[in-house]
């Protein structure tokens, strides 16, 4: 029987191991929203989207199990979670041809995605330019309500909505209008260098870090000698406790940063142990990635076949 809650789904590349800054801003709330059991939860490999980074099938493969695996060590139960693979349903790039035929290269031009590779001087790949419609089309597939999103993937969800609104128009009432949900004290993690973390800066503290690589991570954290506060340190710590529980080490450690840095990596270390041990796990038992997969997959399908089937009504070519 189809679940009458509202549908949250969101989804993540794999290109590359995960950091804290994906989980608190991002991830973390995958696991609150199945914790919750408010909603009916999707949640994506989006592998066609990784294309436009990774071009070689065995590292495809093994990025694509490094993530899921990801998704089981953070908590994420696939008996009270969809997880599945973008390419497993090929309705998303079917919708996602139906969008690009209402809609214009301008406003494609718009995007983040876009601009950045432009800025760069790139040659740009048309998967990169149409990279707003596939986006549109994994959210609107699921008659998705709301998608936790970090603030940096905001825009794919203001597309998605304007995508269906001009869809409504020209074809009829077919897709509702999702809602993205950010949390806004954790929106844009901080990396090591105080700038938002990220791979491609070099700054960030792998999600299953060991001991020795959370204290090389911590201990690189850039200070402000001038300042009583390591304000890059106590804005990752503050991921992990409330004000409440730092004032008092930050005030009887003022001007101490490395007594301050070693509290950190504690914290960190707690924080990570048993996720860490968890994925580690799933290395030897990757018969739960592959059985996660393939409910995921069915279950995605079903929904995505019943929707593409109206969308194709609804524009006439069925």
């Amino acid at each position: 029987m189809e679940s009458s809650k509202p549908i949250s789904l969101s989804g993540i590349k794999p290109t590359g191991t995960a950091h804290i800054g994906n989980y608190f801003g991002a991830l973390k709330q995958w696991v609150d929203f199945q914790n919750t059991d408010l909603y009916d939860n999707y949640y994506m490999v989006v592998d066609y989207h990784a294309l436009n980074f990774i071009q070689n099938a065995n590292q495809m493969r093994e990025l694509t199990h490094e993530l899921v695996r990801t998704f089981l060590a953070i908590g994420l139960d696939p008996e009270r979670s969809t997880i599945f693979k973008q390419s497993d349903v090929p309705a998303h790039t079917e919708l996602a041809w139906i969008f690009d035929t209402i809609t214009t290269m301008p406003y494609l031009m718009r995007a983040h995605a876009f601009k950045d590779a432009e800025a760069k001087s790139a040659e740009i790949s048309v998967g990169t330019f149409n990279y707003p419609m596939l986006m549109a089309a994994d959210i609107l597939l699921y008659d998705t309500n709301v998608v936790p999103v970090g603030q940096d993937q905001k825009q794919h969800v203001e597309y998605a909505r304007d995508t269906a609104e001009k869809f409504n128009r020209i074809f009829g009432d077919t897709f509702i209008l999702p809602e993205p949900k950010i949390m806004p004290e954790v929106a844009i993690v901080p990396g090591t260098d105080g700038r938002k973390m990220s791979k491609s800066y070099g700054n960030t503290i792998p999600l299953f870090a060991s001991r020795d690589e959370i204290t090389e991570a911590v201990m690189s954290i850039v200070t402000d000698s001038g300042a009583a506060r390591p304000e890059n340190v106590y804005a990752i710590h503050r991921l992990l406790k409330t004000e409440a529980e730092l004032e008092p080490l930050y005030a009887a450690n003022e001007g101490k940063y490395q007594a301050l840095k070693l509290a950190l990596i504690e914290d960190l270390d707690v924080f990570i142990a048993p996720m860490r041990e968890r994925y580690e796990a799933l290395a030897t038992n990757p018969t739960a990635i592959i059985d996660a997969l393939s409910a995921g997959a069915e279950k995605a399908r079903a929904r995505a076949n019943a929707k593409i089937a109206t969308v194709r009504k609804a524009v006439g070519v069925a």
